[in-house]
C-alpha cells in the first residue's frame, strides 16, 4: 500500500484500522498455547491429533470422505466421442450428434419447413440413403 498518495482523512482512517487490528493481535494468545490446549482436549477425548486432522497437522483439514468399495464407479463415464450427424448449413461449427434434444438452431430450420434429412452430414446421408432403400426382392417366374 503507498501511503504516500493518502491525504490527511485517509491517512488518520487507515492509522486507526491500524491500531484496532493491534488491539485485536493483542488480545489473542500465542499460537503454541493455543496448540497445546488442542492437543490437551484431543488427548482428553482418546483421539490423536492425525485422527482428527490429518498427518499434517496443519490445521482443521476437512474430513475425508469414506473410501467407496472396489467396483464399479458412479462418476461419469468415459466412452468414445460420438461423431455429429447433422450440420448447420449457415454456421458449419453447429453440429449435432441426433443424441439428446434438439440444438435450437436445428428446430428454428424445421419450424421454417425444412426436413431433417436436409442437414446430414455428407458421408451418413449417403449410407442413410442406401439403408433407407428397400432391399432388391429376386425375380422369379412363373412360365
Amino acid at each position: 500500500m503507498d501511503i504516500t498518495k493518502l491525504n490527511s482523512k485517509e491517512l488518520a482512517d487507515l492509522i486507526s484500522q491500524a491500531q484496532k487490528r493491534k488491539r485485536v493481535l493483542a488480545k489473542r494468545k500465542p499460537i503454541n498455547q493455543v496448540r497445546a490446549q488442542i492437543n490437551k482436549i484431543v488427548r482428553a477425548s482418546g483421539y490423536s491429533f492425525e485422527e482428527l486432522f490429518g498427518s499434517t497437522g496443519a490445521g482443521m483439514a476437512a474430513p475425508k470422505a469414506p473410501r467407496k468399495a472396489a467396483g464399479k464407479s458412479k462418476g461419469p463415464r468415459k466412452g468414445s466421442k460420438v461423431e455429429a450427424k447433422y450440420r448447420d448449413p449457415a454456421n458449419a461449427e453447429n453440429t449435432w450428434t441426433g443424441r439428446g434434444k434438439q440444438p435450437r438452431w436445428l428446430a428454428s430450420y424445421i419450424e421454417q419447413g425444412r426436413q431433417l434429412t436436409d442437414f446430414l452430414i455428407a458421408p451418413q446421408a449417403e449410407s442413410t440413403v442406401q439403408s433407407a432403400a428397400p432391399a432388391a426382392s429376386p425375380v422369379t417366374s412363373s412360365y
